[in-house]
């Protein structure tokens, strides 16, 4: 069975340990950590469902918990890596001349509009995800919040920034109250040449 690999991002290093401004070297290691493991459970559960699948009438209760087990992995693992691929290279802005600039003024009326709404969005209570999406069907830009990996996220919809916002993203850095400290923090190391190249991507 052909197996998810690990992805290894290119985060701004300080005597090769990974430090962001605002996020500490030891949040981003934990971090890490964490993706690491969506990325090895998600083959796990996998290995498990092709395991049970040989007698399917039987192992359907089990197979239905790793079937819902799996959608959470396998978010958990994307997400990720659109959140790490964002914070690689040096901190970019958007280009005047960016389409994806422009789509998001030509949505919101402006870019500084939707900035703030996605900084109120990501205030959200409880742990979940800030996210911006494309909309393939309708050619607009989506904003979301998504509570649990596996459950809110846009059908036929393509993921363009992704901000981590389960306490795991910013608890050795911030205290739960300091949620904005984090965000902030966030687009400042935002490298929004990567997150444009998703949008490229994805029209």
């Amino acid at each position: 069975m052909k197996k998810f690999e690990e992805l290894k991002f290119n985060l701004p290093a300080q005597a090769g340990i990974v430090s962001l401004k605002g996020i500490s070297a030891k949040n981003i290691e934990e971090h890490l950590k964490l993706y690491a493991g969506y990325v090895t459970h998600s083959n796990l559960v996998l290995e498990k469902i092709e395991e049970l699948s040989t007698d399917p009438e039987k192992n359907m209760p089990i197979l239905s918990g790793l079937q819902k087990r799996f959608g959470f992995e396998y978010n958990g693992m994307r997400n990720h890596e659109v959140y790490f691929s964002s914070l690689s290279g040096e901190p970019k802005n958007l280009s005047i001349e960016s389409e994806l600039k422009k789509n998001i003024s030509e949505e919101w009326i402006s870019f500084e509009k939707w900035l703030t709404l996605f900084k109120t969005i990501a205030t959200t209570r409880g742990v979940g995800w800030a996210m911006l999406y494309y909309d393939r069907k309708e050619k607009r830009l989506l904003n979301a919040w998504v509570d649990e990996q596996h459950l809110g996220q846009l059908q036929d919809c393509t993921l363009i920034l992704a901000l981590d916002m389960w306490e795991h993203a910013y608890v050795y850095d911030y205290s739960t109250s300091e949620k904005k400290k984090y965000i902030e923090a966030f687009f400042e190391n935002l490298n929004w040449e990567i997150v444009e190249e998703n949008f490229k991507k994805a029209i």
